[in-house]
């Protein structure tokens, strides 16, 4: 697959790249949790029409990398 999305009229490269980080960085996403925000970022990206290209749960930050699903939609 192509990191180039076409349609007739149009072709695009579209990713944002996230990092959320507790306060105070604390240790937080470990075991659980992590497991947690981990599905539910997968959740809101599908809902959202988005791919989610990499995403990585550490115990004090996340780090996420989407793909946006057309070059007309809302994300948020």
């Amino acid at each position: 697959m192509s990191r180039f999305r076409k349609l007739s009229h149009v072709v695009w490269h579209c990713q944002y790249q996230i990092v959320w980080v507790p306060k105070y960085r604390y240790r937080v996403l470990k075991d659980r949790v992590g497991f947690e925000v981990s599905k539910t970022i997968r959740i809101f990206t599908e809902r959202r029409a988005c791919e989610v290209v990499e995403l990585n749960v550490q115990e004090d930050h996340v780090h996420c990398v989407s793909r946006s699903g057309g070059c007309n939609e809302r994300l948020i």
